[in-house]
């Protein structure tokens, strides 16, 4: 990807990881970008870095706009090694002794990944930085998504460097949103839903400083990938909407199974729900990657999971899915439990004790059912569903 004019004497300069689909452990499977900022005033600013294997694009990159060494300041958003990770070689390009700019929680964590001796400004909420004829501001942005990040905002341009805030793992050629496809609001949906749901009270607090400053807002950079020119309003609005965790009238049925028999019992479920006039997805845990059924967790008002017994356990796979669930933090949502067994069926209890400890609202009286469900079980399923659909409506 070569550099991009974003604005007069601002640019892109990061650079496309095409082939990369495993990010924190959720699926990438559109790729994704490592977006760095050049901002060319009487100094020279670059804003963030790349992952250290694109050290030498991102070099190559700033030297079709301007000698490297010409950079006065680097401004560091936020430590995580993919926007850090070429820090090192571009401070022993430019000179280790030029200014870098952080927050007070950066510094700390820089030097606990790159021994050096560089020189540390930690900024505080609501500093300023002239550059000449621009100024940039410093906002503290704490858990967005680590103790360091914080945004940067070019007063005179309207343009807001937003670190791992409004981004989508989403690698294209194509760098605004005017330009990119449909699925660009379902990957902000799905990096919102895998890697900042857990913070989502402190996030809404946070956009809702933003919004309550009365800044003018006419782009945002996010460091991966699409940048936000025509209606950064969209996907502000979003992150209100996705923090509050205001669920859809949705409910999805998480199972996996052994010889189909929790499989025929999910559908009896989500049929149930679907009679109630309640949108009910049934998804079958073994053919969808856990970080796009987050993503429908994200709105969804109730979560019912159905897990098989084996060895006196729910699933294996259910239990890793359970954990990364509950590390995320989804709040506002209806719960149920199902499954079958053989002969011990310990498994619905062991589920509907994982979404108690989450505070899901549960529906009790989840079907428990032997080998193959007969036409009643069936009946009982669906009778489920249906409870849970009314739940819902109810909500």
């Amino acid at each position: 990807m070569k550099p991009t004019k974003i604005a007069e004497g601002v640019y892109d300069v990061g650079v496309l990881d095409w082939n990369i689909r495993d990010f924190h452990g959720y699926s990438t499977n559109r790729g994704t970008s490592y977006n760095a900022f050049l901002v060319i005033d009487e100094k020279i600013a670059l804003i963030d870095t790349v992952k250290a294997p694109f050290a030498d694009q991102l070099i190559s990159n700033i030297s079709q706009v301007i000698d490297p060494k010409k950079i006065d300041v680097v401004i560091s958003n936020h430590t995580e090694m993919d926007h850090t990770g070429s820090l090192p070689r571009v401070m022993n390009l430019i000179g280790e002794t030029k200014p870098l700019y952080c927050s007070k929680m950066g510094a700390k964590n820089l030097a606990g990944h790159f021994p050096n001796a560089w020189n540390y400004h930690p900024v505080k909420d609501g500093e300023e930085l002239s550059l000449g004829k621009r100024t940039l501001t410093f906002m503290e942005t704490r858990m967005i998504h680590w103790p360091d990040s914080m945004f940067t905002y070019l007063n005179e341009d309207h343009i807001l460097f937003s670190s791992d805030g409004f981004g989508q793992h989403y690698a294209g050629f194509e760098k605004f949103d005017d330009q990119a496809d449909a699925d660009l609001m379902p990957q902000a949906k799905k990096y919102y839903a895998n890697i900042l749901m857990l913070y989502a009270p402190r996030i809404l607090k946070l956009v809702e400083k933003v919004v309550a400053s009365g800044i003018q807002i006419d782009m945002i950079c996010p460091d991966h990938g699409i940048l936000w020119r025509k209606d950064p309003g969209k996907i502000i609005n979003a992150y209100l909407q996705w923090s509050r965790q205001e669920p859809e009238e949705k409910a999805i049925v998480i199972y996996d199974t052994m010889w189909k028999s929790t499989e025929t019992m999910a559908n009896a479920i989500a049929e149930g729900i679907s009679s109630t006039g309640v949108k009910a997805k049934p998804i079958h845990l073994r053919s969808s990657d856990r970080s796009d059924i987050m993503t429908d967790v994200l709105d969804a008002a109730a979560i019912v999971v159905g897990s098989p017994t084996l060895n006196n356990q729910m699933f294996p796979t259910m239990a890793d899915f359970l954990t990364y669930m509950k590390g995320l933090k989804p709040e506002n949502k209806i719960g149920g439990a199902f499954g079958s067994y053989g002969w011990s069926g310990e498994s619905v209890k062991l589920v509907a004790a994982e979404l108690t400890a989450m505070k899901f609202k549960m529906i009790e009286s989840g079907p428990r059912l032997q080998y193959v469900p007969d036409a009643q079980g069936i009946e009982a399923c669906a009778a489920y569903g249906r409870k849970i659909g009314e739940a819902v409506k109810a909500k």
